[in-house]
């Protein structure tokens, strides 16, 4: 084996722990989101032991979740009172599923990247590719909860608008296909 160069070994290295932290963190995003723990921490600050009491879930699992989160920056932690809570901006990306810049959804999609692996390493081999029917049902409800509050935000105020003559078209009736 060649020499290693421990000056571009070390950057690759730290860059490869974020990712494997950040990869990590993303079963904890949807862990969060699916028992409610982000949604409960948005109008109260909480300690581990009332948003476990709050969640109907095991306190000993909610302190190691709730601390992770703070550590990510995904939950803001007092010192002072022990509570957890969500800022404004937090709880935009993590608890409102009709704010335009929620997040959470697109975490399911992950699960699909993981599911369907051993699908995506077949294509590779056999060059026939994986049709989006045969995917992970997750990745249709990740993508569903994800581009929602965008579309529901700007589809119809900005996006049609800013195509040349279609909003008047469609409020005349036009037809489209959704293809």
């Amino acid at each position: 084996m060649k020499k290693l160069d421990t000056e571009k070994l070390e950057p690759l290295l730290g860059k490869m722990v974020t990712e494997l932290g950040a990869a990590a963190n993303a079963a904890l995003v949807i862990t969060g989101d699916r028992l409610g723990l982000y949604k409960a921490l948005v109008h109260t600050p909480l300690t581990s032991e009332e948003l476990a009491k709050k969640t109907d879930t095991h306190e000993r699992y909610v302190r190691e979740w709730v601390a992770a989160q703070a550590a990510s920056g995904y939950v803001t932690y007092d010192a002072d009172s022990e509570k957890f809570s969500l800022s404004a901006e937090q709880a935009a990306v993590f608890a409102d599923d009709d704010s335009p810049v929620f997040m959470a959804g697109g975490f399911y999609t992950l699960s699909a990247v993981y599911a369907d692996e051993p699908k995506l390493a077949a294509a590779f081999k056999s060059g026939a590719g994986v049709g989006w029917g045969d995917y992970c049902n997750c990745l249709f409800s990740g993508v569903d909860r994800f581009f929602r509050p965008g579309y529901r935000a700007h589809l119809t105020s900005e996006w049609l608008p800013a195509l040349e003559g279609v909003k008047s078209k469609l409020e005349r009736g036009a037809r489209v296909a959704d293809v």
